[in-house]
């Protein structure tokens, strides 16, 4: 019996494996009819999963959180069973900012592109305007990783420039028309800015992080317990979908696929970009290879870890100026389901880490880790700034921030 399932999802790159788990019929062979509904901010996409219009969410990771703790609006608990990505950000500037802080066409590395763009931020303030930065939402990967990267780097958010939420489909435009001095956000949004001359890319958000948690699939609790069926039959065709996603051979047909107009309605070529860990930095120049820029099957990378939701959740404490409570950080940290995981992944022979949490940050060169099933090598995965975060130390680490 076929069981239906239908997840709202952004005209985004990292939208792609439920997608592709339907488009080259994973999902059919699993069980499941998958079908979408395609918005233009993450607030619409968060409205339609909360009032039943989606059965499922392709969902930046901390909206997730912040919704099951209530914050902005009624708390109502939402489950993640599966990442559906890592990385696949980008921080652009516009090109007279980058000509400044950065080196146009080439990337630069983030603590020195802090230290020219702090001066540079002196300078607009002094001017009586502030550099203006646009993120996709207040709970978001890219607020939290922009904000972490400005701040290790001497420049106070908030307080030596504005940071603002534009949804990703306009933030090309804010950029031409000046309304954004530099922009966070997914692909193919800075590549379409690259492209029309508009900004260039300075950093990618894995060179904060390296392997830092980005959109996931998201579900309200109740609907995670009546369709845990069809949900982890969606994991495992999502995996076949990731394993599809990382062969090169496939990039030119799934970049074609993610361009049709139902879903990013775009061109293929600066998707197949993305696709391929190519970016494009400036107008005019060619691809550079960036090995870590998108992460969506090796590593684990789909995997729940309770640490990433810990680390999310730090961020939230710090930027809403809240005080740790152990009882919240404990339901910040159940939102993300390592237990659905397992279930469905549980005797496919695909790899299954023997743990639910790590240090985030920890490791700097391949390290292998205990499986449940198959064999997970970890890789590079630190901050840029050098620290680690231990689960376990949630709340010393929040005290170090504040």
């Amino acid at each position: 019996m076929t069981e239906q399932l239908t997840i709202g999802f952004l005209p985004l790159v990292d939208a792609c494996l439920p997608i592709l788990a339907k488009e080259h019929g994973f999902a059919e062979e699993e069980g499941v009819d998958v079908s979408f509904i395609r918005d233009a901010s993450w607030a619409t996409v968060l409205d339609r999963l909360l009032y039943g219009h989606s059965d499922a969410a392709h969902l930046v990771a901390p909206l997730a959180i912040a919704t099951t703790l209530g914050r902005g609006r009624p708390a109502q608990p939402i489950s993640v069973p599966f990442l559906l990505g890592l990385n696949g950000n980008a921080i652009t500037l516009r090109p007279e900012l980058s000509a400044t802080v950065g080196t146009r066409g080439q990337m630069g590395a983030p603590a020195a592109v802090g230290e020219r763009l702090r001066k540079e931020a002196v300078l607009a303030a002094k001017s009586g305007r502030k550099l203006r930065f646009g993120v996709v939402h207040r709970y978001s990967s890219h607020n939290y990783i922009l904000r972490y990267w400005l701040a290790a780097c001497g420049i106070k958010p908030d307080q030596d420039v504005e940071i603002v939420t534009v949804a990703p489909p306009f933030v090309v435009d804010a950029l031409g028309n000046g309304a954004l001095d530099g922009v966070c956000v997914g692909e193919p949004y800075n590549s379409y800015a690259v492209d029309r001359g508009l900004g260039d890319i300075v950093l990618t958000t894995s060179q904060i992080w390296r392997r830092g948690v980005e959109k996931v699939l998201a579900l309200r609790e109740p609907v995670m317990v009546e369709k845990q069926g069809a949900v982890e039959a969606l994991i495992r065709a999502m995996r076949k979908a990731g394993a599809h996603f990382i062969d090169p051979a496939n990039w030119e047909e799934n970049a074609h696929i993610l361009a049709r107009a139902d879903y990013l309605d775009g061109d293929p070529k600066p998707i197949q970009r993305a696709l391929s860990d190519r970016l494009v930095l400036s107008q005019g120049q060619p691809p550079e290879v960036f090995s870590d820029f998108m992460f969506q099957h090796s590593e684990a990378a789909n995997f729940p870890w309770i640490s990433q939701a810990r680390w999310l959740y730090s961020q939230m404490l710090r930027w809403d100026s809240m005080e740790y409570d152990p009882s919240e950080a404990e339901a910040a940290t159940r939102v993300f389901r390592p237990d659905i995981y397992r279930s469905a992944i549980r005797g496919t022979g695909d790899d299954l880490p023997a743990a639910n949490a790590k240090v985030e940050g920890s490791v700097q060169a391949p390290l292998g880790v205990g499986a449940e099933e198959g064999s997970i090598t970890l890789k590079n995965n630190v901050f840029f700034d050098g620290r680690a975060f231990d689960p376990d130390e949630l709340e010393t680490y929040v005290q170090h921030d504040n």
